[in-house]
């Protein structure tokens, strides 16, 4: 056996590190995923008061803001049984959804889709024959000129003779694995450009009501407190006018690039690449009317869609086998002596992230989690989206649970809540129109039990986010937190079961083990988010040197 190591791995959200045991024919044997930094802020969170919870988790994270910002606050409000008035619920649905549609865009665009997109053999695409590419996939495709190619060509020409990538720097330009034509790559990355400009004005419409972005402020126990934006005609306008923008982009572009990758990477999904363990978790939600709902909550074990379980939360549990805790305590393994982590035996511990398991099982969460249990719970309203793009592709259910199935799934969701986003508007607007103007829920911080404990389970844009709160003495006296990423990068626990970033990396051919394209692509799949912080450490973990900031500005 031979490892490969990916240390760390880029265009995501904090620090990830694979190992990869490869066999003589290149087929990975054995994958250990790391996260590897420590965060703390449920340390952080001990001792303060309860209603600060949101601004303070909403730091665990710089892309994940909101969610943890949410969750957070609606653990508290379970505590204490302070129900949310409905214009609140509705408001902060519209920051939430908002979040989806940027951070599915970003993700795909930005952090994956040079996985797929080779820059510099757009260099050779015919600006003209691009156009017709586009008309291919769309009938209205989005900025589908001749002009627009040749001016996306011609700012790539400039990057590459400069021999500066900027944007699209650590790529295996000219890897086998690549397949698009120079027309195909012009295309795809025109978008990437594009969607630059579509994550800005998607981040001015989740400020509208969140105040700002990243780290809203909007969010309290009890209520939101944006009632002057929500009461603004013009900022109502304002945030409608830039989700249809964002439809637009989504329906003509994102769409339908996706339907093109799974036409050029159709042999990766009939060979199964990425293919996980079959167990998927949602907890549902989203409700917009008392019988229609985004989300339905559900279980399901080993691929059996016939017979999705109802999700029980006190089948969760923790495991912290191979991870760097013992109980509550930290317990760092050291390094072996070449740098490397302890992965070879079977016992070791080799990563921060710790091993949640539902019914003792690795679930996998996210798009395509919600997908498959939404659809099949029987909810009309996705069913349309999803059949709509198997019917255009030719893919079948089974097809979704790979790596390109993974995007798949994120596309036909943008699309979905891009569609139905607008029906929380019309609620909103609808509640105003009739005079109920209510943003909050009454009540007194002294009046309520100086001891309770709650919790919240809610669908974010990588899937199941849970947040645990115990208050002592009007305080917070622990609090836990198990985000998507906890789910999905988990380490093995004591029994051995991988988890299902592992899992889905098992199986894989590399084409080159000296530049492991096929292992970034299951990684960036899933759409990492190890919670984020900067540290300057060497590998044996020895300080190289501290660094003060002088800030300096004059008006």
């Amino acid at each position: 056996m031979k490892k490969i190591v990916i240390d760390p791995v880029t265009r995501i959200e904090g620090h990830l590190r694979a190992e990869v045991e490869i066999d003589e024919n290149h087929v990975v044997r054995e994958a250990y995923v790391s996260g590897q930094l420590f965060r703390g802020i449920e340390t952080i969170l001990q001792n303060r008061d309860p209603r600060d919870s949101g601004l303070l988790a909403g730091r665990i994270c710089g892309v994940c803001t909101n969610s943890h910002f949410r969750a957070a606050i609606t653990a508290v409000e379970d505590a204490y049984g302070i129900d949310v008035v409905k214009n609140a619920r509705i408001i902060r649905d519209l920051i939430s959804l908002s979040l989806f549609i940027q951070d599915h865009v970003v993700h795909f665009y930005h952090l994956h889709l040079l996985d797929y997109a080779d820059v510099t053999k757009a260099l050779e695409a015919d600006p003209k024959q691009t156009s017709k590419i586009g008309h291919k996939y769309s009938h209205r495709p989005y900025a589908n000129s001749h002009e627009h190619y040749a001016s996306v060509k011609e700012k790539l020409q400039k990057f590459v003779k400069a021999g500066r990538l900027g944007l699209f720097a650590n790529g295996y330009w000219g890897h086998r694995a690549y397949r698009l034509s120079p027309e195909e790559n012009l295309l795809l990355l025109s978008h990437y450009l594009e969607a630059l400009k579509f994550q800005t004005n998607i981040s001015q419409a989740i400020a509208i009501f969140g105040g700002k972005t990243p780290h809203p402020q909007t969010i309290v126990v009890g209520g939101i407190t944006s009632v002057r934006d929500m009461l603004n005609p013009q900022r109502l306008n304002d945030y409608i006018f830039i989700m249809k923008e964002a439809k637009a982009f989504i329906d003509r572009a994102y769409l339908p690039d996706m339907r093109l990758l799974v036409d050029k990477y159709r042999e990766e999904i009939e060979k199964g690449a990425g293919r996980g363990n079959g167990n998927f978790l949602s907890v549902g939600g989203y409700r917009f009317d008392k019988a229609h709902r985004l989300f339905e909550e559900g279980v399901i074990f080993g691929e059996d869609l016939d017979h999705i379980q109802p999700f029980d939360a006190r089948k969760i549990t923790e495991n912290v086998e191979r991870a760097w805790y013992e109980g509550e305590e930290i317990r760092y393994t050291d390094l072996n002596p070449d740098g490397t982590l302890k992965t070879a035996g079977d016992k070791e511990k080799y990563s921060w992230i710790k091993a949640p398991r539902y019914d003792g099982k690795a679930m996998e969460c996210g798009p395509l989690a919600r997908l498959l249990v939404t659809y099949h719970q029987g909810n009309g309203l996705i069913k349309p989206f999803v059949d709509e793009f198997l019917q255009a592709t030719g893919l079948k259910m089974e097809d979704l649970h790979t790596t390109i199935g993974r995007n798949a799934a994120r596309a036909i969701e943008t699309a979905y809540i891009a569609e139905y986003l607008f029906r929380f508007v019309n609620t909103l607007v609808e509640n105003i129109k009739y005079y109920d103007t209510t943003t909050w829920r009454p009540y007194t911080f002294e009046a309520l039990p100086a001891a309770a404990k709650g919790n919240a389970f809610l669908e974010v844009p990588r899937g199941v986010l849970s947040h645990f709160v115990q208050i002592e003495e009007r305080k917070i006296g622990k609090y836990q937190v198990i985000a998507p990423t906890t789910w999905n990068a988990s380490p093995k626990d004591g029994s051995g079961q991988r988890g299902p970033y592992e899992e889905a990396l098992v199986g894989i051919r590399l084409q080159d083990p000296q530049k492991p394209l096929e292992v970034l692509r299951v990684l960036h799949a899933f759409d990492p988010c190890i919670a984020c912080a900067v540290h300057v450490i060497d590998p044996k973990g020895k300080e190289l040197g501290r660094f003060k900031i002088h800030q300096c500005c004059s008006l």
